[in-house]
């Protein structure tokens, strides 16, 4: 690794243990709800049965989507993680016959992937911008790297490198040009690398992310008649009728029936993009790759463009809640401060993506404000994707609703419920990072680190009532006394810090929005940190249209949002005056949480009479209370409205 020295490291997902009363709960649900319920869908869906059909162990054509793969990986690797810190030999059991399955199904050449093996066997590698062929791959090149530091078996692994060295010798090493047009198999392949120290891997991710932008769907589009799929059709969510050949032109041709990439980000290469465009799950899993090439080569060239784009993403085209991709018509961004609330489609996966790019650049640029964007996502627009049940999952997460939109336990199309699960059982790597003698905390989430710095063992124990209460706690234990640094995240929602070691009070330095805490630490040091909490009353960007004249609160980590469930009248009609003083309340229902309370105004209905219209003065307006809960709850009690955006009181 060229750039080793400069970046931060992850910890081994078997050093953190989780021990937090927000997160285990959710966590324990994950394990023992949500990976048994998918696991049920993957068997009643035909998933798994279509790699008994490659497999030649069953009869029968491939069903459902042609990516349907992918969720059967994306469940490996949710498995996977979970088994790094808990011994469940039937989840165990359950993992190694997937694993056998795959064996059995794959070629004898490496090759794996059950609508083409199934279907259309000899139109391999022939359709890249529709039919997720390497998008497949790189969800089985990630479960395997997973599933190899989880447990130390190769099997898995081997299967992706046998697959993974046929896709090298098939576009790298030869004349077959092409990139995918869903791209995921960048950054698994980087994944592969690591775990193999095969540089064949790192160099085919290079390949694919320094050939896009040169156009090579529009040779697919020209040819449709030729290429895989293409009379594939299927019912599905938010597109209806699902016709390969329709959405194909649809997605790659501009109003003027001209080739545009940009939804497969394939508009410019990757150095000369500026503007974040196209599928937004499609273009965090790009931006991811980059970072990682950037973490593993320090190519300057990469890194300019990856600042433009987080800018542009962050500033310009992101909810509130960390959600990104506003439109259901592609599953996309589109011009700059276009943020519609009811229509918002904000992907769960998109949101998953999002996450994992931000941690990328965290380590790249050791600046505490990715660790920020991590936690609103998590917290928000991650969060609110799967219920507390464990079983239901929101696709799409609008930022308001009149009652119609429900989470589900499944979908024909199904990506979020198993990327949220592999996100939720691997959430351990995000909480810390190293640097020689440094420790990175950036998630307040209760947990044990067991480190090694210069040699010294280190336990670091974080403990809070986050995100409810603003006081952090830690311990240290040590061998013997050393020097190193503690550098706690200075969260952008705190308004200051009061650092105690031992009880006194320090005065400590702020880099990089971290808290440097460096001293000659000792064995049973204890570390209190009291961060300011208050609740924010946030305003959009004039520019985005529909939260003109209207607010958001923000308390901590949580967006808030107003339910019909607990407010007597239309959130529409509900104004909040600007000296109200918004109380924070408890409340035992859903597991405990707290709500926000304080007075608001609706305009008195019976003061028109009869009349459409009257004069500002004589609008009489009647006192009440609102009750606000976090985002991420919504959707968990009797159906109604939901807003994110309320109406500032303007009397």
């Amino acid at each position: 690794m060229k750039n080793k020295e400069k970046i931060l490291k992850e910890v081994s997902l078997k050093d953190v243990r989780i021990d937090d009363q927000f997160w285990n709960r959710r966590l324990e649900k994950n394990h023992t709800v949500t990976l048994k319920h998918q696991y049920q869908q993957l068997v009643k869906t035909g998933r798994l049965e279509n790699f008994k059909k490659a497999a030649g162990l069953e009869t029968g054509n491939f069903y459902g989507m042609f990516f349907n793969d992918s969720d059967v990986y994306k469940w490996l690797e949710a498995a996977s993680y979970t088994l790094a810190n808990i011994n469940d030999l039937k989840l165990s059991k359950r993992v190694e016959d997937v694993v056998e399955l795959l064996a059995e199904a794959q070629e004898d050449n490496g090759y794996l992937n059950t609508y083409f093996i199934l279907e259309e066997p000899d139109k391999k590698w022939t359709n890249l911008g529709m039919m997720h062929e390497l998008y497949c791959a790189g969800h089985l090149f990630q479960a395997a790297a997973a599933n190899y530091r989880a447990t130390g078996k190769r099997k898995l692994l081997d299967i992706a490198c046998k697959f993974a060295d046929l896709i090298d010798a098939k576009f790298r090493l030869s004349e077959h040009k092409g990139v995918p047009g869903h791209e995921e198999i960048e950054l698994a392949l980087v994944e592969l690398y690591r775990v193999t120290e095969n540089d064949n891997y790192l160099k085919l991710s290079e390949y694919f992310i320094n050939n896009r932008g040169k156009h090579y769907f529009k040779k697919e589009v020209e040819n449709l008649s030729n290429v895989a799929g293409i009379n594939f059709e299927q019912n599905i969510e938010n597109f209806d009728n699902f016709t390969m050949s329709k959405y194909y032109q649809e997605f790659f041709l501009d109003e003027n029936n001209k080739y545009d990439g940009s939804y497969a980000q394939d508009h410019l290469p990757v150095r000369e993009q500026n503007e974040i465009k196209g599928h937004a799950v499609r273009a965090m899993y790009l931006y991811s790759a980059v970072t990682d090439i950037v973490l593993e080569t320090g190519e300057k060239s990469l890194l300019k463009a990856l600042e433009n784009l987080w800018h542009n993403m962050t500033k310009k085209k992101m909810y509130i809640t960390g959600g990104i991709g506003s439109t259901h018509d592609f599953e996309g961004f589109t011009e700059n401060y276009d943020l519609p609330n009811k229509s918002a489609y904000a992907e769960s996966c998109a949101a998953v993506g999002s996450i994992m790019w931000n941690h990328r650049l965290l380590k790249l640029k050791k600046d505490a404000k990715f660790a920020d964007l991590i936690e609103r996502i998590l917290y928000n627009g991650l969060l609110s994707g799967v219920a507390l049940s464990g079983d239901k999952f929101f696709y799409v997460n609008p930022l308001a609703s009149d009652g119609d939109h429900h989470r589900k336990g499944w979908f024909h199309v199904s990506c979020c419920p198993p990327n949220i699960a592999r996100l939720l059982a691997s959430l351990q790597k995000y909480i810390f990072l190293q640097k020689e003698k440094n420790i990175f905390v950036n998630l307040f989430i209760s947990s044990k680190l067991n480190a090694e710095i210069m040699g010294h063992k280190v336990t670091l124990l974080q403990n809070s009532n986050y995100p409810w209460d603003s006081t952090m706690n830690y311990k240290i234990s040590l061998e013997t006394s050393f020097d190193f640094k503690l550098n706690i995240r200075f969260p952008d929602w705190a308004d200051g810090a009061d650092v105690f070691v031992n009880g006194r009070e320090q005065r400590v330095k702020v880099k990089n929005n971290y808290l440097i805490i460096d001293r000659n630490w000792k064995d049973n040091d204890q570390l209190k940190i009291v961060f300011e909490m208050p609740v924010k009353r946030v305003k959009s960007h004039p520019a985005v249209k529909e939260n003109r004249n209207h607010f958001a609160l923000i308390r901590g980590p949580l967006v808030y949002c107003l339910e019909e469930v607990d407010n007597n009248v239309s959130l529409d009609e509900i104004i909040i005056p600007g000296d109200s003083q918004i109380k924070v309340k408890y409340d035992a229902d859903l597991d405990g949480f707290n709500y926000l309370e304080g007075k608001a105004f609706t305009e008195k209905h019976s003061n028109w009479e009869n009349k459409l219209y009257i004069e500002k003065r004589e609008v009489v307006y009647e006192e009440l209370k609102f009750k606000a809960v976090p985002y991420y709850l919504w959707d968990h009690r009797d159906p109604g409205q939901m807003r994110v955006w309320l109406r500032e009181y303007n009397k």
